[in-house]
């Protein structure tokens, strides 16, 4: 039986791949900021056959919150054989200004990367004990070239541009696991799920949905449970097939920058 880790479970793709995986027999760990959310979800994988399904509560823009929550996995789950980073924040509100995470990190650099980043270092010990085992990140094909001047997009700030720049930072750090966990049986990879999905992020945003959860679903659960994901590894997949991201993204120069200020950001945030 799998062990799988999935945050922002609490709705759309994330609470729909979580019932999902609990339908085929996966032991989910449903991942929310709201107990009352995350419990209605864990009862619902349960309901769906889910055996003991999980809940851990973190809000992940809050990164001494990720670090309790990966205390909390690591202390509860004996395995981890999938880790789905799928949380995350939107382009906002059309016109809405620009805001900043509890640790005052722009608010989605910070969520949509940084938390991620973070957590999954944490738990690499796990998921190479529980090896052979995955990392999925949910990205997307809305990405936009790291500035590394302004970093977190305090100059003319757009929500869409932060967005997408955070989702580069996301596929950008796939590549480095890749990298760094090669010879270990833990693969990553980035999704783009599906464009437009109807979800409440882009009800937010005051897009029309293109697509269903149950499309970008299939695509995300294809990278769970494909046999070819346990060899396929630093890639990034448009739905079902596999698709160039970004041109920075293949810059080893541009991750290391990234990587290095990501550090700085974490230590910084870390020690107040």
């Amino acid at each position: 039986m799998k062990t799988i880790l999935i945050t922002g479970a609490t709705d759309g793709l994330g609470r729909h791949v979580a019932v999902r995986l609990g339908q085929a027999g996966a032991r989910v760990v449903v991942h929310g900021r709201d107990p009352a959310k995350a419990e209605r979800v864990r009862a619902e994988v349960a309901g769906a056959g889910g055996p003991d399904p999980q809940v851990v509560v973190a809000d992940l823009a809050d990164l001494h919150a990720v670090d309790r929550m990966a205390d909390d996995v690591a202390d509860r789950i004996p395995r981890l054989d999938v880790l789905v980073n799928n949380a995350g924040v939107g382009f906002g509100t059309p016109g809405s200004g620009r805001e900043v995470s509890r640790d005052g990190i722009e608010l989605r650099f910070a969520v949509n990367y940084l938390a991620g980043h973070h957590l999954t270092r944490r738990l690499i010990p796990l998921l190479t004990r529980s090896a052979p085992a995955r990392i999925v990140n949910v990205a997307s094909l809305g990405q936009a070239r790291l500035d590394f001047a302004d970093l977190l997009t305090e100059r003319d700030y757009d929500g869409s541009r932060a967005y997408c720049r955070s989702k580069l930072a996301q596929i950008m750090d796939t590549i480095d696991l890749a990298d760094e966990l090669g010879d270990q049986a833990v693969t990553a990879n980035a999704l783009h799920p599906a464009t437009f999905m109807a979800t409440s992020m882009v009800k937010e945003a005051g897009s029309a949905p293109l697509n269903t959860v149950e499309t970008g679903g299939d695509a995300l659960m294809r990278l769970i449970d494909s046999p070819a994901s346990d060899t396929t590894s630093g890639r990034f997949f448009d739905g079902l097939k596999e698709a160039g991201a970004h041109a920075q993204a293949y810059d080893p120069e541009a991750r290391r920058k990234l990587r290095e200020m990501a550090d700085a950001l974490l230590a910084d945030a870390l020690r107040r």
